[in-house]
């Protein structure tokens, strides 16, 4: 038994269980496109503060993306699971993308890329149209960064883009002029402000329904160049009528950590691929759910990932932006790293009771190759903290 802790005190015994899941069957994945946001691991021996460059601790990031690829699943690098602009700034994100690109060649991995604007950080993040050109210099340098490693890339929500433009035709602007700069076709990545408060407004209006149609409008001007859109709303019925309305031969890949089971089968309509910060920790349990589709078996790929909601409801609850908090707590118990440090101390960012219940639940799902050793782990946060067992 362990003693983990209830919210506002006290606690109570729970039995983890004794043995994992069997093991997954492995091999591709055919009848949809998945790609697991990854997280990076911190160099715990770093002497770092908050405001510190990034201290990577390269072997074991890159480890954990073989990990991924070895299940099928594509990795999604240098997104917001990544800490990107939280604890990694744009400095770390092009080292973390030149090695995670190579190591993707090294062993036939997919990989695709997020492209930002985080250069601008200080004085240079200006307003108006000298904000605009700004944010278009920073896209075209990461752009270019991305696809010389040959990776596709991910065009993600600019911070600085949500602050300077004045409107929709900025957006509208701004965005084609990336696409058809573009060698490739790329995935559009809009992020709500549920996962970083300053995109509220982007597309150039609050008013989401607005936002929808410019954000259709750049696709329907560039369907060529546009691959797929990742679309993180945290809202089902949206995404649903958004994908209906894409061009032939774009996909929508969800980006909902709150319906994704529903949302990948999909309809009689259309389905959704996916790009998703929980397939992180779920990596195994997500693959063999998507190969079970395969065999259009929708049943028995929602009994496999139906019960994992659960979990990732609580990682992502509110504040949403501290999932990553749990997503490394789960990879540390999971054996694919050995600390629980975090960029720019972020392992701090969620309560003892939040971490515990983040344990439970995955111990339920049998989401440890090692249950033994999740439970050590886990007994020693919790005594660190002032929890005996």
């Amino acid at each position: 038994m362990i003693r983990l802790p209830l919210a506002g005190g006290g606690v109570r015994a729970y039995a983890p269980r004794t043995e994992p899941l069997a093991p997954a069957t492995g091999g591709a994945l055919a009848s949809r496109t998945v790609f697991s946001a990854a997280h990076v691991v911190a160099d715990p021996y770093a002497d770092t503060t908050p405001d510190s460059p990034a201290a990577v601790d390269w072997d074991a990031t890159l480890a954990f993306r073989r990990h991924l690829w070895s299940h099928g699943l594509g990795v999604a690098e240098a997104m917001d699971t990544a800490q990107r602009g939280m604890g990694l700034d744009w400095t770390g994100a092009a080292e973390l993308i030149r090695r995670s690109a190579a190591e993707a060649k090294a062993v036939g991995g997919r990989i695709a890329c997020g492209v930002g604007t985080d250069q601008l950080t200080g004085p240079e993040r200006l307003t108006g149209p000298a904000g605009v050109a700004a944010v278009r210099k920073a896209y075209e340098e990461q752009l270019a960064l991305v696809e010389e490693t040959g990776a596709q890339a991910v065009l993600m929500a600019s911070r600085a883009l949500a602050a300077a433009a004045d409107g929709p035709d900025d957006y509208l602007d701004l965005y084609g002029h990336l696409l058809r700069q573009a060698g490739e076709p790329v995935i559009l990545h809009w992020l709500g402000p549920m996962f970083d408060p300053a995109l509220e407004g982007y597309w150039g209006s609050a008013d989401l329904d607005a936002a929808t149609e410019t954000f259709l409008d750049v696709i329907a001007a560039h369907p060529d160049k546009v691959d797929g859109i990742k679309v993180s709303l945290l809202d089902a019925r949206r995404e649903v009528e958004l994908r209906r309305r894409l061009p032939e031969g774009v996909r929508c890949y969800t980006g909902d950590d709150f319906h994704y089971p529903e949302l990948i089968a999909g309809d009689e309509q259309g389905f959704s691929h996916a790009l998703l910060g929980i397939f992180d920790p779920l990596a195994p349990l997500a693959a063999e759910a998507v190969r079970t589709l395969d065999t259009g078996d929708t049943a028995g790929f929602r009994a496999l990932l139906d019960p994992t909601v659960e979990l990732s409801r609580h990682l992502f609850e509110t504040p949403t932006r501290f999932y990553k908090t749990g997503v490394v707590l789960l990879a540390w118990l999971a054996g694919h790293q050995e600390h629980f440090t975090m960029l720019g101390g972020l392992q701090s960012a969620r309560s003892l009771p939040h971490l515990a219940r983040a344990y439970e639940l995955a111990d339920g799902l049998g989401l440890f190759p090692d249950p033994a050793l999740a439970e050590s782990r886990m007994r020693s946060l919790l005594t660190v903290y002032g929890v005996p067992q």
